[in-house]
């Protein structure tokens, strides 16, 4: 089929932790025409502290890679989307200080305890921005520069985001620097509840004040490019990973990797003072609330090697699940390998209960890992549905989600309709989608009120039907076992 270019070609640009992916989408129905992919450029890293930082140049290399052999070609907006745990400063010429900070850096974790206590503690901050300071956040980076570097932290004249970054050199560096409210949220120093840049937070953490970019609406343009093409807004890569999938109210989104991760999309900000939830904004003006698991797929992984199975291969362990019932014989894993976040457990260990000689089978150690990975999922979602958000529909992301086990069980035990998408980068679409937008309303065939109407993702559905009532059992049996153990951890209706 021979596309008819006088329409509207749009690209999305997704740079993650370790490559740049580019997704040219038709504009008006959501079509994928054609992709690119391009790693980031690997530096020696002679110690592991250089892991968690990166110049920001090679984002550029890996965008121009990417995007060769003409894929751009009759593309009219282009829309950007990157990591959420990094954060550049800018000196009064627009040049790093320093190459950008990245990741949950463990260096971080002394600057988060320090600003948490200077606001007030956790509930301050949640009260003041939806967040309380961890080693991922901008505010806690800014903090830590501050303390170790501060020569570069007096230098710093201006704060931006991987996508704010890469948005304004698209554009030719102009004066002006722009982000969205989805990305903003995401720092520590922007107010999801007030719609507004905290800087005097930014002051607290870097030791001054410093520029931040214009938050833009969800269908608005950051300006054009010297060849002419439409930039939009550009956001973090939860929030376009959102807007890609085509989720709404009602909707969650659990990642399967080796933690997990639950959201929802909601009409309020939800600040939380015991810092579970994270109160983010979205890329189309509603809200984003995230809850975290310390533990997902390593909990599967590990007990894989404990059985004797490749830890890589999880097929195996899936099928060896699935010989075994509901319950697991009586067998409950808290899958808590790696401390917690949900309940807020940092120094607490796993545990296996109801050992008996009956029950010591490998089937069944293999289905209590899977109970137990989607039950400390199902927590994680009713601590939202505790707080009023609707959930009706759970789309699973990760490769564990194609696992059998995962989709015979997540239905009963999370309690909604299951889906699983098709493979695919929907942070790329994402922000495919979010550069229609912003291109659309220009061009008066979009509303600023509401996205183009692309189609949802492709995908399997899974109902909980009749196994609901066994589900609710095996749910039981764990959230006993956790309150047992841990009583009081998590809120009552969050079980």
């Amino acid at each position: 089929m021979v596309h008819d270019f006088r329409m509207g070609i749009v690209a999305g640009l997704d740079s993650s932790s370790e490559s740049t992916h580019i997704i040219v989408c038709d504009a008006e129905t959501g079509a994928v025409l054609k992709q690119g992919y391009a790693p980031h450029p690997v530096a020696g890293q002679p110690d592991e502290a250089k892991a968690y930082e990166i110049d920001p140049q090679s984002w550029l290399l890996s965008l121009g890679e990417a995007c060769g052999g003409g894929l751009l070609e009759g593309v009219r907006a282009i829309g950007v989307a990157a990591r959420q745990d990094a954060v550049l400063a800018l000196d009064a010429m627009g040049t790093p200080v320093r190459p950008a900070l990245v990741g949950s850096d463990q260096r971080m974790q002394g600057a988060a305890a320090d600003l948490t206590d200077s606001l007030g503690g956790r509930g301050a901050w949640a009260e003041a921005v939806g967040n309380v300071p961890q080693a991922q956040l901008p505010v806690t980076k800014l903090a830590w520069l501050r303390r170790e570097e501060p020569e570069a932290a007096q230098r710093a004249a201006q704060v931006l985001l991987p996508q704010d970054w890469l948005v304004w050199q698209l554009l030719g560096r102009p004066q002006r620097r722009t982000t969205d409210r989805g990305a903003a949220s995401a720092t520590g120093y922007y107010s999801t509840a007030g719609e507004t840049w905290r800087g005097d937070l930014v002051a607290a953490a870097l030791g001054h004040e410093a520029g931040l970019p214009e938050v833009l609406g969800p269908a608005e343009s950051a300006g054009r490019t010297p060849e002419g093409l439409v930039i939009s807004a550009g956001t973090g890569e939860t929030m376009a990973a959102a807007f890609g999938l085509g989720v709404g109210v009602g909707d969650a989104v659990v990642t399967l990797g080796a933690s997990g991760a639950v959201f929802a999309v909601h009409d309020r900000a939800l600040p939380d003072p015991s810092g579970i939830i994270t109160s983010l904004a979205d890329a189309t003006g509603m809200h984003l609330p995230v809850v975290h698991t310390a533990n997902a797929v390593r909990a599967l992984r590990g007990t894989a090697e404990l059985l004797g199975l490749d830890p890589k291969d999880l097929a195996g362990l899936s099928e060896l699940a699935l010989r075994s019932t509901p319950g697991s014989h009586g067998l409950v894993l808290l899958p808590y390998l790696e401390g917690e976040r949900t309940p807020d457990l940092p120094h607490t260990a796993g545990s296996l209960h109801g050992l008996r000689r009956e029950s010591m089978k490998p089937e069944h150690m293999a289905r209590a890992a899977f109970e137990g990975m989607l039950c400390s999922l199902a927590d994680a979602i009713g601590v939202l549905r505790g707080r009023g958000v609707t959930v009706d529909r759970v789309f699973l992301l990760g490769a564990a989600a194609e696992l059998p086990a995962v989709q015979a069980l997540a239905p009963a035990l999370l309690g909604a309709q299951v889906v699983v998408p098709e493979a695919a980068d929907y942070t790329a679409l994402g922000a495919a989608r979010q550069a229609a937008w912003a291109w659309g309303v220009g061009e008066g065939r979009f509303s600023p009120d509401a996205p183009p109407p692309w189609p949802g993702a492709a995908h399997q559905v899974f109902e909980p039907g009749d196994e609901l009532p066994v589900g609710q059992a095996v749910r039981q049996q764990y959230t006993a076992v956790r309150e047992q153990q841990f009583p009081g951890a998590l809120p009552v209706d969050a079980g």
